[in-house]
C-alpha cells in the first residue's frame, strides 16, 4: 500500500527527534540519528506493530488520542499538532471552492494608510493579492513574479535580497506545507507546488522534510539594490473576512538606520508613482 501523507509526516519528524531529547538511554550502534518506530511507539504507548502500520499507510485512522500521544512523543509544537490532525482527517480541512482571492476593499484602504509599513495579503499558494506602494518598492516592483514562493526559490536575485537566503527558504516551505494541509485540494496550491517540486531542487529537498509551521512575530534582513540594507520586523494577521490570506505587516524600529532607509524608500516609490 503507498505511502500516505500522515505515513511521511510521522517518519520526517521521528527523523529529527534525537534520543536525548526523548529522554532515552542510547547503548550500541544506531543507524539513524532520529528515533525508531519503536522508540516512538513506546513513547506513545502504542504498539510497535500499529505505528509500522501507521507509517506504512496500512493504518488510516488513528484517533485522537493516539494522535495527542504521537504529538507529544514528536515534540510537534501546535503548528506541528495542527497538521499531524489534519492529514488524520481530524483536523478542518477547506475545500477549494471556500479559498477566497477577492481582497476586501477596507482592508485594501487600511494598508494605502501606512505609506512606510509595506503590507501585503497572500493566500495558501502564496500569491500576492494585494500590495501597498511601499511594499512594492520594497519588492523591486514584482518583476520576477507575484508569487512569494517564486520570489524565494526561483529568483535569481532572492540570494542577495534576502541576506539569510536559508532561514528565509525554510520558513517559506514550512508555511506553504501548513496552508498545503489545510486545503490540500485547492487547484493553485497544488499548481504552486508541481512547479516549485520541479524547478528548485532546494525546495524539494526542504519539501521533504515536512516541517509545517505558521509565520509568527520575526525580524527579516534584506539587502535592497536602492536603499541598502534594511532590517525589519515582520507580523502576519490572518484575515478574518477570507479564510486562507494573510496579511503581513513590516516596520523598522523607530530612529534605525533601517528606519531611514525605508522612508527613503517610501519617498523614492512615491515619487515613481507621480511620474508614472
Amino acid at each position: 500500500m503507498a505511502r500516505t501523507e500522515l505515513g511521511a509526516y510521522l517518519t520526517a519528524r521521528r527523523a529529527l527527534v534525537t534520543p536525548a531529547e526523548a529522554n532515552l538511554t542510547v547503548t550500541g550502534y544506531r543507524r539513524v540519528s532520529g528515533l525508531r518506530r519503536e522508540e516512538v511507539a513506546i513513547l506513545a504507548g502504542v504498539s510497535a506493530d500499529y505505528y509500522v502500520r501507521l507509517e506504512q499507510g496500512r493504518e488510516r485512522a488513528p484517533s485522537g488520542q493516539v494522535l495527542d500521544a504521537l504529538a507529544t512523543a514528536l515534540r510537534l509544537d501546535e503548528d506541528g499538532r495542527l497538521h499531524l490532525f489534519r492529514l488524520a482527517g481530524i483536523g478542518p480541512r477547506v475545500r477549494a471552492a471556500a479559498v477566497a482571492d477577492r481582497v476586501e476593499p477596507s482592508l485594501l484602504s487600511l494598508m494605502d494608510a501606512w505609506p512606510h509599513n509595506p503590507a501585503v495579503v497572500y493566500n495558501r499558494a502564496y500569491d500576492v493579492l494585494a500590495s501597498n506602494t511601499i511594499a512594492d518598492a520594497l519588492f523591486h516592483g514584482w518583476a520576477h513574479s507575484r508569487n512569494l514562493m517564486h520570489v524565494v526559490f526561483t529568483d535569481p536575485a532572492a540570494r542577495a535580497f534576502y541576506r539569510d537566503w536559508h532561514g528565509v527558504a525554510r520558513n517559506s516551505v514550512a508555511g506553504f506545507r501548513l496552508g498545503h494541509g489545510a486545503a490540500p485540494d485547492d487547484p493553485r496550491v497544488r499548481q504552486v507546488l508541481g512547479e516549485l517540486l520541479e524547478q528548485s531542487p532546494e525546495f524539494a529537498e526542504l519539501w521533504d522534510r515536512h516541517d509545517a509551521r505558521g509565520k509568527a512575530l520575526e525580524r527579516k534582513d534584506f539587502e535592497h539594490r536602492d536603499v541598502g540594507p534594511l532590517t525589519l520586523t515582520m507580523q502576519t494577521f490572518d484575515v478574518r473576512a477570507a479564510p486562507g490570506q494573510e496579511l503581513v505587516v513590516y516596520h523598522a524600529e523607530a530612529g534605525s538606520p533601517s528606519s531611514e532607509a525605508l522612508a527613503l524608500l517610501g519617498s523614492l516609490a512615491a515619487t515613481a508613482r507621480r511620474e508614472s
